[in-house]
């Protein structure tokens, strides 16, 4: 039978040969296992840095997003009260259901009402209906005074009064005249700066 040449070696030697060996395997799993471990180690803990960062950003942005969700609702309430007082589309059923609204509060007559063209202005648009009404002194004070109090800006023009007739010791007075209603215009001019000349 042959013999191998590790056999043929002195003890000390076979030694040494098995321990180069173990240090041999030992350094492939290092360079194998190991390594390839740590570098995952070393890059899953860069990730999660990474994602700590990213979810700092985003409770950050959720944050600005909640403050920026309110300052939306805000605006658009207050655009709503803005369109109340001066609203950009004419509405005249809307017009006449107020000017309804204060002369059944003020218990007058309205006899007729007649809304006529828009009246262009550089800002805004004026809405006029010719009204007529009946009422008593007290009444029609009380009429021109809702005219006033409404949450759209109205006014009351041109108004002209005459004694329609004396119901027990009660006048009644016919009351003409236009109530107009603005609104705003959307493409309003905006001023430019004046240009000086060189």
């Amino acid at each position: 039978m042959a013999e191998s040449a590790l056999s043929k070696l002195p003890i000390p030697a076979r030694f040494g040969v098995g321990i180069f060996s173990l240090i041999l395997v030992g350094a492939a799993y290092f360079v194998v296992m190991y390594t390839e471990t740590a570098d995952q180690i070393s890059n899953t803990k860069s990730r999660r840095s990474g994602l700590k960062r990213d979810l700092v950003a985003a409770k950050q942005a959720e944050v600005q997003y909640g403050k920026d969700l309110e300052e939306l609702g805000r605006r658009r309430e207050r655009t709503r009260e803005l369109n109340k007082v001066l609203p950009v589309d004419t509405e005249y059923p809307a017009f006449l259901s107020s000017v309804q609204a204060v002369a059944h509060a003020s218990d007058v007559e309205l006899t007729s009402w007649a809304p006529q063209g828009e009246v262009q202005k550089e800002y805004y648009s004026k809405v006029p209906m010719l009204l007529s009404l009946n009422g008593s002194y007290h009444q029609v004070a009380k009429f021109f005074y809702g005219i006033g109090q409404n949450d759209r800006i109205m006014n009351f023009e041109n108004i002209s009064l005459k004694l329609a007739s004396k119901n027990n010791e009660e006048r009644v007075l016919s009351v003409n005249g236009v109530v107009t209603a603005f609104r705003a215009r959307e493409n309003a001019p905006t001023k430019k700066p004046k240009q000086r000349r060189p």
